[in-house]
């Protein structure tokens, strides 16, 4: 498969694309929104949120463009996608310029796609009703949240989201792509010790240390220590949105504990739709065996399931 053309599933005949700015304040996001053509119009409509990290809106990962396909490969099946540069891409010279300090997910996440929700509700041909949220691993952690700051979200869509604190993830994704090494080197033990040397730093941050600007795992303290205020399987339980949770069996990055830990906390619940797919990695591609970052480097598609599952999922609300 050839990540630079469609995916199989995608027909380009059936969408436009047109920029769209996402404009927060201060910060103007350069984005695409892709409609359907034809009849159907009011269309419902997904926002796409990005990962951790610096993200085009494609989320361009190695060869893949995991948010390109899901958004041409939606619009095929009648629903608008909205995806963007993230404030931390486009703006990165200017992020370190005046120092992180403050930084937390609010600003590199939430604003943005609060702002991007309230445009789209009054962009033609859009239905107002039926605007959705996706965010894949970072932003799926943060969608209960951006579901708790709009009620009127009409539902949530997850793609390996964390759970669990992110620190404790960084460690733990370390020790996997060690273990395929045998036995790790000098060098790689003391990379190990050192991050959790750093992870346990973030632990023992307090509320003296939230304007502090040492940076730890590439985030301030003030970073940190809002991310541990909110409990995202708590703030789901609370809300009234439906959610759709996809992991991917082979993913490494975020696991099946989470998933676990989603259905813990939401299983009972009627509107919680789960999917799991034994094949696919972190960006909902698939592979064989044990996963690893070479993986991302070959280019592929996210899986057409996953398209169709979010397409029907969107089409029942």
């Amino acid at each position: 498969a050839d990540a630079s053309g469609p995916p199989p599933y995608a027909r380009t005949n059936a969408f436009l694309e047109k920029a769209f700015t996402v404009s927060c304040g201060e910060w103007r996001l350069p984005g695409t929104l892709t409609t359907p053509i034809g009849g159907g119009s009011p269309w419902p409509a997904v926002v796409l949120v990005h990962g951790s990290g610096p993200n085009d809106r494609d989320e361009t990962i190695g060869a893949n463009k995991p948010f390109r396909d899901l958004a041409w490969g939606l619009a095929t099946k009648g629903i608008a996608v909205l995806r963007y540069e993230k404030r931390t891409k486009q703006y990165a010279a200017k992020f370190m310029a005046t120092g992180l300090g403050q930084f937390t997910v609010q600003e590199e996440t939430i604003e943005d796609v609060l702002d991007a929700v309230a445009q789209l509700r009054s962009t033609a041909g859009i239905d107002p009703k039926r605007v959705f949220v996706l965010g894949h691993s970072l932003g799926g952690m943060l969608a209960p949240r951006i579901g708790q700051a709009d009620p009127r979200i009409a539902g949530l869509i997850i793609l390996a989201g964390s759970t669990r604190p992110l620190e404790d993830m960084v460690i733990e994704q370390t020790q996997y792509l060690l273990s395929f090494k045998g036995k790790p080197s000098d060098e790689d033990e003391a990379k190990l010790s050192k991050l959790q040397l750093i992870a346990a730093k973030v632990k023992k941050l307090t509320a003296a240390d939230v304007s502090s600007s040492t940076i730890l795992l590439g985030a301030p303290p003030a970073y940190w220590l809002d991310l541990r205020q909110h409990d995202s399987l708590a703030i789901g339980k609370g809300l009234r949105q439906p959610f759709l949770i996809l992991q991917g069996g082979r993913d490494y990055q975020v696991t099946l504990v989470d998933f676990d830990r989603w259905k813990e906390a939401l299983g009972a619940q009627s509107k919680v739709t789960f999917k799991l797919y034994p094949k696919l990695n972190h960006l909902f591609i698939a592979g064989e065996g044990k996963s690893t970052p070479d993986e991302y480097e070959q280019p592929g598609h996210v899986a057409k399931a996953v398209v169709v599952d979010i397409a029907e999922w969107i089409g029942g609300r």
